[in-house]
């Protein structure tokens, strides 16, 4: 009395998933299930069949598409083999979220077999209920989540004594910043004043700056005679105004310890170098650069190029669906013409080299010779005798393309959510077409709120996590030949999968979807060549996964 071997199959005889408890090869059970469908009879209310060997004991799912089965040796106990299917059959929605299709079986097959070893041990029945086979699969273990607890309580106690320390550490230091630019220069006190009237005075030369405002060397009481001689008071009486800054400059030595924080209203880095200056780092070139340089990584601006551009760009409006195929895909293109030479170069004609382009539809400028572009792919003005606006951008050239063809698609995206043992398992890989390479492509997938980033199993390129947006953005600088296809995998807590779409798609390449390029550009006047630049670029202006 044993139980051979559980399973679920298909009304055809494919098994989904079966497990078998007694030694056998696996073309024998194959071969015992692909059987089961022709026994079966319709309009009969018996839900066993025998054979000379074998019992099979079913019960039907999905409108008779699926075949929850038992097989036993004849001696087995039908009754034992009834409760069993009947356990069995409360196990497959639990386990497969309520998704007791082919589809849901074959995600949750690794986890129905787990289930199906704790209701069926050696061929027998386990005395055991549905409860009991959700927490034995669980394997949920009060002291390793109390461990797990006082773990992560140690490492929230280290970050917060890290943080205290940092803010320690700050703080000293703009304490040592203050006291060594209000203290650190009042050694250079000294010096006597010559007065023109006999009397001493103080020379306040020390302070370190231009003006007297952090000296002693004021200028509040006496005057200044016709000569130019400070008379009475403090600081530097009795010899000229000139001469008497340079004793004073001479006497307090170099200054370019306090004069490290530039004009009023500096950034924070002047205040942090500022701050190394006081503990005695010298840092004047540091801040000389950066006053020379405001703005790092400024750069010369671009100079404007004199001559006739020619710019190629393509839109793209993707929506693809998450369970495979395309709802609608539109390309809209436009070539841009621009003038930026002499009036002599607004008159021309623009020679287009076009490839095969199935589908696509092109459409000129009104004031463009539609006949002249049909014949001979030229783009030119109706009246060759008139010029092209000058110093502005015109689109003389557009195209449009639609379908719904996937093999159209340059980047294609798959993703896999599912739930085990309380989390959401996520796999999303993508596929580029062959003909164009990809630029700063980015992946934007959704997510519910986390207390917690997720955890990136694996992922082909980088990735980073926006938890103001609830948004995880896997990016890859670059798709060419070398990386056609990429995957990434992570984990989240459970959630429904339609929380992970729509995912957004960005991506720019330089070749275009259409194959139109300049060939040549020549006057109309003289019909010589002229020299033109341009590029082609493809934006992404809508791209989703719904």
């Amino acid at each position: 009395m044993v139980v051979l071997a559980a399973s679920v199959v298909t009304k055809g005889g494919k098994a989904l998933v079966s497990r078998q408890y007694v030694p056998m090869t696996r073309i024998r059970i194959e071969g015992l299930l692909a059987a089961f469908p022709k026994l079966v009879s319709t309009g009969t209310q018996h839900t066993y069949v025998e054979t000379e060997n074998v019992r099979y004991v079913y019960t039907p799912m999905e409108q008779g598409q699926l075949y929850l089965l038992l097989v036993t040796n004849k001696a087995s106990n039908i009754l034992e083999d009834l409760d069993i299917l009947r356990l069995l059959g409360k196990v497959l929605p639990e386990y497969t979220q309520q998704q007791t299709d082919e589809e849901g079986i074959s995600r949750a097959a690794f986890d129905l077999i787990f289930a199906f070893d704790e209701v069926i041990a050696l061929g027998h029945k386990e005395n055991v209920t549905m409860s009991q086979v959700r927490t034995f699969t669980e394997m949920e273990s009060h002291e390793e989540k109390l461990h797990k607890m006082i773990i992560q309580s140690k490492i929230n106690d280290t970050k917060d004594v890290m943080k205290r320390k940092a803010l320690e550490i700050d703080k000293s230091k703009i304490d040592k910043g203050a006291g060594g630019s209000r203290y650190g220069r009042m050694d250079g006190m000294g010096g006597v004043g010559v007065s023109g009237m006999g009397g001493g005075g103080l020379g306040g030369g020390g302070s370190g700056y231009d003006d007297d405002r952090y000296g002693m060397g004021g200028r509040s009481g006496g005057y200044e005679d016709e000569l130019g001689n400070r008379v009475g008071g403090f600081g530097g009486a009795g010899m000229s105004r000139p001469k008497a800054e340079e004793a004073i400059k001479s006497q307090a030595g170099p200054t370019r310890g306090l004069k490290l924080g530039g004009a009023k209203g500096g950034t924070n880095t002047n205040k942090f170098l500022a701050s190394l200056a006081a503990e005695g780092e010298d840092v004047a070139m540091s801040m000389e650069s950066l006053a020379i340089n405001p703005k790092p990584g400024g750069g010369v601006p671009a100079v404007a190029q004199d001559g006739v551009s020619l710019k190629i760009e393509e839109k793209l409006n993707v929506t693809l669906k998450k369970d495979g195929g395309i709802e609608g895909m539109e390309v809209q293109g436009t070539m841009m013409l621009e003038i930026r030479g002499g009036e002599e170069d607004a008159f021309i004609r623009v020679g287009v080299a076009t490839g095969a382009n199935e589908g696509f539809q092109f459409k000129t400028h009104p004031n463009i010779d539609k006949q002249l572009h049909a014949e001979q792919g030229i783009l030119g003005l109706k009246d060759p005798n008139r010029p092209f606006p000058m110093g502005s951008p015109l689109g003389v050239l557009k195209w449009r393309y639609q379908t719904r063809d996937e093999r159209a698609v340059p980047l294609a995206i798959n993703c896999w959510p599912s739930v085990s043992g309380g989390e959401s398992f996520v796999s999303i890989e993508y596929e580029a077409s062959d003909r164009m390479d990809l630029h700063n492509v980015v992946i934007s997938i959704p997510l519910p709120p986390l207390r917690d980033p997720p955890q990136v199993n694996q992922v082909d390129g980088d990735f980073n996590y926006d938890g103001r947006r609830n948004t995880l953005r896997w990016e890859i600088q670059m798709i060419d030949r070398s990386n056609r296809n990429g995957s990434m995998e992570f984990v989240v807590p459970a959630t429904d999968g339609g929380n992970f779409f729509p995912i957004s798609v960005d991506f720019t390449s330089k070749q275009t979807l259409c194959d139109v390029r300049v060939a040549e550009v020549t006057r109309t006047t003289d019909g010589s060549s002229l020299k033109h630049f341009g590029e082609s670029t493809v934006v992404c202006e809508s791209y989703q996964v719904v």
